[in-house]
């Protein structure tokens, strides 16, 4: 049987005895695994609370959440027995805290070793340093740089003062904390991480003044953290920190993080102050690199708007930068990419500011993406967003592998892409006659009300369409389909930056349909247009700006038909009001062949008898 390390309990309990652990791989037993609740923001992630023990005393846990896994896959159950290869010791609110940061199960006991007793926090403990971390790599992990030992206050190095002179030369630093286990409750914490995004200087006004900031976000191997700088700080670090590389960051203010300036799963985020140090960390070969959870393009459908997501993807084209005006009267540039990858899917990708300026890799290379916002403007859409970082040519193999797929298959594929509405003839959403739902099931199940959306296939009548605006001007461009307007050079398209003689009407249709149970308002687009008047938008637009009555006739004329539908149901905020919205995916007329057959097969089905 596996012997547990006698007394690593108490010895992490005492400060004074923490650094001893440095080179120590201690094996405990976990009594307990619970959950806690998951972190903050648009992407949270859950977070477990363990109790450690060496068969004398045991000591309370957290789990990073890189290790969460090791709990869903059922590795880490009540008496597992594991070897800790990475973690820290912190104290919080006077309690000692171990976060475990790695380990290998080595065995699922059934029974508890020894009688294992509560530790009582020593007089003192909590003006202690707050924490001794442990670097022991863990199995077939690259090796990290071994942290320097702590010291006094007094001879902690200053910014750039080791530069160019080793490790040896910052033996004075305090020992490296793990993001992970930030809090406001430390005070004397430095962190080595890698920025892996940092934002344009950018200038803030309000009631209270004005001035400038810039946000960059850190990561070590254990999570991100994003740190702001204001005013005369932010332009003293500003040119101290550049994307990619790695710095150690000490002497700056841990707070709760802002959630609608952020997106990373991190409750608390940091602020830059005037005695901060930065200093960069020479010695970064073995730091971990930027981390991705990758989404395939075709499943974008199943992400929220609103939402943050990676991907990696090849740019397939490149629009021209063009300029707009936000809705606070600033001008600035956009520019719009098109990007596929291997499950033949394409994204209408948005980059601005100057991202958009500077972007000039028009070779279709691939590029991963971090922090992209998910939009749903006439389908599935991307932006970049502040916190938003890219590389281009990553040698990671994802990269290698979609590189290798476009050269030989890809670049000649044909792609689908994220819309709203697909028709009759074909497209991602089918009709399952089988499975239908009357409106008043649609309802009662909430169907959209959860956070992905929900589809469904319904047959209903329509009853009343709205007439007063069924169309819009759009680009004539294939492919394009942005609202054009009319200028004195023509109907002129921002995306495509070119002028019109005249647009191309697209559909825009907003109906209520019925059926024996209830009254729904559905939403679709061109497609839905087409089938329901059997001819073009330009034809409509024509025959309604010319001749009132044979518009309205035309209008009539689709009241009372009925048709198969196959929906999708998602809540949509506007004007700070919720609604579930059913957007048409695919609307078949009806095949009374096919229904009749369908009738004989469910009066032979089991159903019947």
């Amino acid at each position: 049987m596996v012997q547990l390390t006698a007394g690593v309990c108490s010895r992490l309990n005492e400060p004074e005895h923490a650094e001893d652990l440095l080179s120590s791989t201690p094996i405990v037993q976990i009594l307990s695994v619970k959950r806690v609740g998951p972190t903050a923001g648009p992407n949270p992630v859950d977070r477990y609370r363990i109790i450690v023990s060496d068969g004398e005393h045991f000591l309370q846990s957290m789990l990073a959440t890189q290790l969460n896994h090791l709990v869903d896959e059922g590795q880490i159950i009540k008496n597992t027995i594991c070897r800790l290869d990475k973690f820290t010791c912190n104290m919080v609110q006077d309690k000692r805290l171990l976060i475990v940061l790695n380990m290998t199960v080595l065995e699922q006991s059934a029974m508890k070793m020894g009688s294992p007793q509560g530790l009582q926090i020593a007089p003192g403990d909590a003006a202690a340093t707050p924490s001794t971390a442990h670097h022991t790599p863990a199995v077939n992990q690259p090796t990290p740089v071994v942290n320097p030992t702590r010291a006094s206050s007094s001879t902690t190095t200053t910014p750039g003062a080791g530069a160019g002179r080793g490790q040896g030369a910052r033996s004075g630093r305090a020992a490296i904390f793990p993001i992970e286990g930030l809090s406001p409750y430390q005070n004397n914490w430095t962190i080595r991480a890698r920025v892996t995004n940092k934002s344009d200087m950018k200038s803030w006004s309000n009631q209270k003044g004005e001035g400038k900031l810039f946000n960059v976000t850190f990561m070590d191997e254990t999570g991100e953290i994003r740190a702001t700088a204001f005013n005369a700080v932010a332009e003293t670090l500003y040119d101290k920190m550049e994307e990619g590389k790695v710095y150690y960051v000490s002497k700056a203010k841990v707070n709760l993080a802002k959630r609608q300036f952020s997106n990373l799963s991190n409750e608390y985020e940091i602020s830059l102050e005037r005695n901060t140090e930065i200093e960069e960390c020479r010695d970064a070969g073995s730091f971990p690199a930027i981390r991705y959870n990758f989404v395939d393009l075709g499943k974008l459908q199943d992400l929220t708007k609103e939402s943050f997501c990676d991907i990696i993807a090849v740019v397939k084209e490149v629009g021209e930068a063009t300029e707009f005006t936000s809705k606070f009267n600033k001008t600035s540039l956009k520019r719009e990419l098109t990007v596929v990858d291997q499950s033949g899917y394409s994204v209408r990708l948005t980059l601005w500011g100057k991202t958009a300026e500077k972007w000039n890799h028009t070779d279709q290379p691939i590029v991963a993406f971090k922090g992209l916002k998910v939009g749903d403007f006439g389908g599935r859409t991307l932006s970049m967003a502040g916190s938003s970082s890219y590389e281009v040519n990553p040698d990671i193999p994802e990269s290698h592998g979609l590189r290798g797929w476009f050269d030989s298959v890809g670049s000649a594929a044909s792609f689908q892409s994220h819309t709203n509405t697909f028709s009759g003839s074909g497209g991602a959403v089918n009709f399952n006659r089988a499975a239908m739902l009357s409106i008043e099931e649609v309802k009662t199940k909430d169907l959209g009300n959860g956070d992905k959306a929900d589809f469904f296939s319904t047959r209903a009548t329509v009853m009343h369409l709205k007439s007063d605006n069924i169309a819009y001007p759009a680009c004539p461009n294939t492919g394009c389909s942005k609202k054009v307007f009319d200028q004195h050079d023509g109907w002129r398209c921002e995306k495509c930056d070119r002028s019109f003689e005249k647009p191309e009407y697209r559909y825009i249709i907003s109906m209520a349909v019925s059926d024996y149970s209830g009254q729904a308002w559905f939403q679709g687009f061109n497609d839905l247009g087409e089938a329901l008047f059997k001819r073009p938008a330009n034809e409509v637009v024509a025959i309604k700006d010319s001749d009132d009555a044979r518009y309205n006739k035309l209008v009539e004329e689709v009241n009372g038909q009925q048709f198969n539908f196959a929906c999708r149901a998602k809540q949509d905020t506007y004007n700070e009001t919720t609604r579930t919205r059913y957007g048409v995916q695919k609307i078949l007329p009806l095949d009374y062949a096919e229904e009749s057959r369908h009738l004989v097969e469910l009066l032979s089905s089991p159903w019947a008898q």
